[in-house]
């Protein structure tokens, strides 16, 4: 994978990503109804515009989410901390260059909030799975997600301005299939390799993060043993679901930061006025809120460790390049909710995901075989493209 820090072509797949959409933000600004809330048919042209870059941003995020944690699939990770610190440093270095090519806007910390909620839903994966297995998990996090990111927009939860869509019904539809799809995958059944079975506790960080790989099934070591392993199959089915539906909440709930900060940039008596509406704007700041939190949770967790944690150093690069592509993600994430609005792109960037990591799954790495499985996927895909077409026509 080379020395360098951040592969060099995951950066040039960044940097058109982010170069095109500020022009177009920029002329938007003469309008100030252009990139307010979601974008609309109503503004002709220019919405036209606005939606094909929210589009193509939702489908570039989309495939990197579903492929973000193909580079570890090989690599032992242990119990996952080390690996996500490594991860959200190159996070990190996503964002500072986002922040450069941004022209270092401003800096609001609240925008931190946003990553700190994201980083603590990431930690509680790795018990989740331990407790009540990946599939239960991911059907229980992915839903409670995507309700919370999308509700929160839609009807203004926590103080957000409600944002309106010119077709509720078909939001709505395009959001329940959304959630069905979640149902769907978790008939479906994996054969994974011995050879690739030493990570898989650590293939859940996203959607935002890596709970789309459905298509793996977690295999504890006896090295892995841990408090979860106390439990009663009662209490860890209980802690399980409880930290699936928390850890899905916080993943929800991590753009409500920077979407209230953007709420208030016209409103003179806020604290937050004159604040950007380009949602890009708030990415250095959310993945600082990323790192600096996952510095915290690894210091805890050297600290519980006493000073022994285990560390993989053969993982760091792929941890490094998983987390590079997660950035790049989330930056066509923010740009999709600045053209589309995030009552339109949640339902579309938490379920397409998934299907990308089944192809995966069923090409690359042959741990989804059989016609029952194949026909399971099949119908999933339909439903999932379905919801992302239904939820895109929702803006006519």
């Amino acid at each position: 994978m080379g020395s360098t820090l951040i592969p060099p072509g995951l950066l040039l797949l960044l940097v058109p990503l982010l170069m095109v959409p500020p022009v177009l933000a920029q002329s938007g600004s003469e309008n100030s109804s252009s990139c307010d809330g979601a974008c609309t048919a109503e503004n002709n042209g220019t919405s036209n515009q606005n939606m094909a870059i929210g589009f193509t941003a939702a489908a570039i995020t989309s495939v990197f989410y579903g492929s973000n944690f193909v580079p570890v699939k090989k690599f032992d990770t242990g119990d996952g901390m080390f690996f996500q610190w490594a991860m959200c440093t190159s996070i990190w270095l996503v964002g500072l260059v986002s922040n450069f090519i941004q022209h270092c806007p401003e800096f609001w910390p609240l925008a931190m909030l946003g990553g700190f909620l994201w980083a603590t839903g990431n930690i509680a994966t790795v018990p989740i799975i331990k407790t009540i297995g990946l599939g239960l998990g991911f059907l229980i996090w992915t839903s409670s997600n995507l309700i919370v990111g999308w509700a929160s927009s839609r009807f203004g939860w926590f103080g957000l301005d409600p944002e309106i869509v010119p077709n509720t019904t078909l939001n709505y539809v395009g959001t329940g299939l959304s959630i069905i799809r979640s149902f769907i995958f978790l008939f479906v059944k994996t054969e994974v390799s011995n050879q690739s079975t030493e990570v898989r506790e650590n293939q859940n960080n996203i959607v935002n993060s890596t709970e789309e790989l459905v298509d793996i099934g977690y295999e504890e070591s006896p090295s892995d043993e841990s408090w979860t392993d106390k439990l009663s199959p009662l209490n860890k089915k209980i802690v399980g679901c409880s930290l699936a539906l928390v850890a899905g909440v916080f993943y929800g709930a991590n753009f409500i930061p920077t979407i209230h900060i953007k709420n208030h940039g016209k409103d003179k008596s806020s604290i937050y006025y004159g604040s950007s509406q380009f949602d890009l704007d708030y990415v250095f700041a959310h993945f600082c809120g990323i790192y600096l939190t996952s510095i915290l949770y690894f210091y805890i967790y050297c600290a519980a460790m006493k000073n022994r944690p285990k560390v993989y150093p053969k993982a760091v690069l792929p941890a490094v390049a998983s987390g590079a592509m997660w950035g790049i993600a989330t930056c066509g994430w923010f740009l999709a909710n600045t053209h589309l609005g995030a009552a339109v792109s949640f339902p579309i960037i938490t379920s397409i995901p998934g299907i990308i990591a089944a192809l995966w799954g069923i090409v690359v790495f042959k741990e989804i075989k059989g016609m029952k499985n194949l026909v399971i996927v099949g119908v999933a895909l339909i439903v999932t493209i379905a919801g992302a077409i239904t939820t895109g026509l929702s803006l006519l």
